[in-house]
């Protein structure tokens, strides 16, 4: 299956700044300079092999565009997320970031269901979505996380922590139309770690030219429009509600007077 990305960029809130992450040693020999959210140990038989690096700062992942063709060169699958880690070690939270440039996408298409899978070097990381066509709904059956971070600190243990969401119906969209969420969505994956997935728009089972189809919004951003819309009726309603009887009040006592 063929397989891309694409890289955008959110805004400045949320750009990671491009600092070299400090040498380290440890049993595989010596640690080459990296970014943010990743290192290369090089070990003392020339093999380099990619390891995250967990922060214990929370920035906004960068958003990378990933899509998935079928035997035939027609787009299946295409997926718009920014993708986040977040481990617990001793009560701490600590966050890795996807890292678009370093993602292999691959994945599968079938007639009714459809993979798209993002990998590190290394398998250091991944993240696996498994998408299910039923009647004229699509959805993310299940989702799939693994990351083999460097230990957070010295005389810590190497950990790989593994994770598993299997909602039923994730993520939701009729057929021939997309799935957005720009609310952040975090996803438990195991007691150790969670997913936040942010700004995500995603379909599958055919994207026509290339592009996504009409919007099927997620509840969450759904109240965050209809909220502010009906608080305004309300408030709108209150205030005729009170003119009203003021107006009834200032009647009732003209007429009061007229009497007398």
């Amino acid at each position: 299956m063929g397989s891309s990305t694409t890289l955008f960029m959110p805004d400045k809130s949320g750009v990671a700044n491009g600092s070299m992450a400090k040498s380290r040693e440890s049993l595989l020999g010596v640690h080459l300079l990296g970014n943010d959210n990743s290192i290369v140990a090089a070990s003392s038989f020339g093999a380099h092999i990619y390891r995250p690096v967990l922060r214990p700062l929370d920035v906004l992942p960068l958003i990378g565009t990933y899509n998935v063709t079928n035997p035939r060169g027609e787009l299946c699958v295409k997926a718009t997320l920014g993708a986040q880690y977040i481990v617990i070690i001793k009560k701490k939270s600590w966050f890795f970031n996807l890292d678009p440039l370093k993602v292999h996408v691959s994945g599968s298409c079938h007639r009714e269901s459809a993979v798209l899978s993002l990998t590190l070097p290394d398998h250091a990381a991944s993240l696996q979505f498994t998408f299910k066509k039923e009647n004229n709904l699509f959805y993310v059956t299940k989702l799939t996380a693994s990351l083999s971070p460097l230990p957070v600190c010295l005389g810590c243990a190497n950990e790989t922590y593994l994770g598993l969401v299997s909602p039923g119906k994730l993520f939701a969209a009729s057929y021939g139309r997309s799935f957005r969420c720009k609310s952040t969505n975090v996803l438990q994956t195991s007691s150790e770690m969670s997913i936040k997935l942010v700004f995500l728009q995603m379909q599958a089972f055919g994207v026509p030219g290339g592009h996504y189809g009409e919007v099927d919004e997620c509840l969450a951003d759904y109240n965050q429009r209809i909220i502010p819309i009906i608080l305004w009726a309300v408030a709108v309603g209150l205030l005729m509600i009170g003119v009203l009887t003021f107006l009834l009040l200032k009647e009732n006592r003209t007429r009061g007077y007229e009497r007398l």
